[in-house]
């Protein structure tokens, strides 16, 4: 197919979501970043919620397969709980599932409790100007490199180790249809085993098979920050670990599963 033009991450067409070269992702040309997906069906959940006092408290996303750069088709199912909700989902291409989500949502009531005022480890983005660059990754229009805004906050992205990083999107994820908070959160928790990597790229793939997003609040600002740790057993199975930042403080935590393989050739 012929791709779209790049001013969103996904356009609709009729029932189909349709991604552009910005939901590139870095393992293929040919397939998208796992924030991409993410994110649009944390948006399809909360549309299909529709209640803003129900916070997506946890998005749980299982990598069936690859998911193509190519047409995209949403279905969900929805309970009716008051103050506990599921929203099960699904994203296929041409009838084969390539994703599949569980969105929990949790009827926030206000309660006699003391907010934290633990604030956050890492300088704000406005005092952060390191790019995000990991060797060995083409840097072609993406999901990563292109509609992502990425400032590196402590160690370096350009070798191995933990670090942390702030992340705005630069567009949005579906033309003509705004984003939202819980989807920005979601779109950044992806970047863990981007962010954090232990072995060179060059050499190994990493690619996470899942991510399971937790959020107590979602972030109240365009900034969306990452503090990650990767770790890889022998075995080639790891684990990416993430504590999720806004500006005033933590928000949440995510998780990635990674099939870690040496690269043929």
């Amino acid at each position: 197919m012929s791709e779209i033009a790049a001013d969103s991450v996904f356009v609709r067409d009729g029932d189909l979501f349709v991604p552009s070269e910005l939901g590139r992702g870095p393992w293929s040309p040919d397939a998208l970043h796992g924030g991409a997906p993410a994110a649009l069906l944390a948006g399809y959940a909360e549309q299909m919620v529709g209640d803003p006092d129900m916070l997506l408290a946890r998005l749980t996303l299982e990598l069936v397969r690859p998911v193509p750069l190519a047409p995209l088709k949403v279905a969900a199912t929805t309970g009716k709980g008051r103050s506990v909700r599921r929203v099960e989902l699904t994203l296929s291409h041409d009838d084969v599932v390539v994703a599949r989500a569980v969105a929990l949502f949790l009827r926030g009531e206000q309660q006699d409790i003391e907010p934290r005022l633990d604030g956050h480890p890492l300088a704000g983005p406005e005092r952060c100007h390191e790019p995000f660059l990991v060797p060995g990754m083409e840097q072609v229009t993406s999901f990563h490199y292109t509609a992502m805004d990425i400032r590196v906050a402590h160690g370096q992205t350009v070798g191995p180790g933990p670090a942390a990083a702030w992340f705005r999107l630069k567009c949005p994820v579906v033309a003509g249809e705004s984003v939202t908070p819980a989807m920005r959160a979601v779109a950044a928790s992806d970047f863990g085993n981007g962010l954090s990597w232990i072995l060179p790229v060059e050499e190994y793939t990493f690619v996470n098979t899942d991510l399971t997003v937790y959020l107590t609040r979602h972030p109240r600002s365009e900034w969306v920050a990452l503090d990650s740790c990767m770790t890889v057993e022998p075995n080639g199975i790891g684990l990416a670990r993430s504590e999720i930042y806004d500006e005033q403080g933590l928000i949440g935590v995510a998780q990635q599963n990674l099939f870690v393989r040496a690269r043929q050739g």
